[in-house]
């Protein structure tokens, strides 16, 4: 278990054995540069051993390329694409350069996304990790954003590490916009400090996001 960060792993833990249970479940790890947001994603992968895993990092110089950090995160679940509706699999197919096309609907990605990871989760627990979010693309920030919202019973972790430009300590949020209808609420929320999640927290990746 991480040095000082008790707290925050047994809320892991917990968040990991309720997607063993069978609900899906989204959680955002919030805090100034160096203070262990990586680490507790690397604790998180290390106890899913039970998990498939999937990563994706945001990177500052492919800010402007759309679908970067989404091709990171889905690139090796695509030998499941021609198990896509066609519609699905065309857009995700051209928005990762698979074929050619005019630039793909993005409500069309992020269906093929969330039935992409349901179809990868539906043999084995299915575990995603996404590092420093504040630098993702736009298309792919939206898209993720669109499962985030969406993930039900699919046994789907969605953990995302991101700064926070207050600083502070390590805070473990659950957006509200994204905690499954289908499961009980909030035990995953907060950072053992009693407070409840700031109005910023909940808009994660980023606040120009469209509903979906």
């Amino acid at each position: 278990m991480l040095r000082g960060r008790w707290q925050q792993c047994r809320a892991l833990d917990g968040l990991l054995a309720e997607v063993r249970a069978g609900c899906s479940r989204v959680l955002v790890v919030r805090g100034e540069a160096g203070i262990g947001k990586t680490a507790l994603l690397v604790y998180a992968a290390q106890a899913a051993h039970d998990f498939q895993v999937a990563r994706a990092e945001g990177v500052e110089s492919e800010m402007e390329l759309p679908f970067a950090a989404l091709h990171q995160l889905c690139g090796r679940m695509l030998d499941r694409l021609d198990r896509l509706p066609g519609p699905q699999r065309d857009a995700l197919g051209v928005a990762f350069g698979l074929r050619s096309g005019g630039a793909p609907d993005r409500f069309l990605v992020g269906l093929a996304v969330l039935s992409l990871v349901s179809e990868v989760a539906a043999g084995q627990p299915l575990l995603c990790l996404v590092d420093d979010a504040q630098w993702l693309d736009q298309a792919s920030a939206q898209a993720l954003a669109f499962v985030a919202r969406r993930v039900d019973a699919e046994t789907v972790a969605l953990l995302v590490g991101t700064r926070d430009p207050a600083g502070g300590d390590c805070l473990m949020r659950t957006p509200r916009h994204c905690w499954p209808r289908s499961c009980r609420d909030g035990s995953m929320s907060g950072s053992g400090t009693g407070s409840s999640p700031s109005p910023a927290a909940t808009r994660w990746p980023c606040s120009n996001c469209p509903a979906g």
